[in-house]
């Protein structure tokens, strides 16, 4: 039988790859690089993400796409300068249509913003959630507009 560690990915810093494809999850994952390089998660926010996720396929039944978390081993990461310590991820909008695609918080005929705004708000009932930044300030009271957070909201964890 394999050691635990062959069967999912880690890094250096004991930080798992967040599953890929499980069964039923409410969740599914998406970023740069593929195949996971990219959503090497905190314990944190490992535990957060799986927690949301369960909640999440309580009350809808269409899927969030999980981003980009951090790097194997945290080394700098183009365009996602904060994604160094796999304390923050990319979270995006829900879609009306449920395809597992991404939206802008202004395209009104894909985008659903009170599905958006009940995710977010179980993101932010999260303990240890500092911030979350994203443009759509009437999707919820919890969020801070940033730049080039159009079409993904950016969750923040401090352990």
């Amino acid at each position: 039988m394999e050691p635990l560690s062959q069967l999912q990915p880690h890094d250096s810093r004991s930080y798992f790859m967040l599953p890929q494809a499980p069964e039923e999850a409410g969740y599914y994952v998406h970023g740069t690089p593929p195949n996971g390089g990219g959503q090497y998660a905190h314990p944190a926010m490992m535990t957060m993400i799986l927690f949301v996720e369960r909640e999440w396929a309580n009350i809808d039944h269409r899927k969030f796409g999980v981003g980009n978390i951090s790097l194997a081993n945290g080394p700098e990461y183009k365009k996602h300068e904060s994604h160094k310590n796999g304390l923050q991820v990319d979270i995006r909008p829900i879609r009306k249509d449920g395809r597992r695609e991404a939206v802008y918080w202004y395209q009104a005929d894909d985008y659903d913003q009170v599905a958006t705004g009940k995710l977010i708000a179980l993101f932010h009932a999260y303990p240890g959630v500092h911030r979350i930044l994203f443009n759509d300030k009437h999707a919820s009271p919890f969020v801070t507009p940033f730049k080039d957070h159009d079409h993904h909201f950016h969750v923040e964890l401090t352990v």
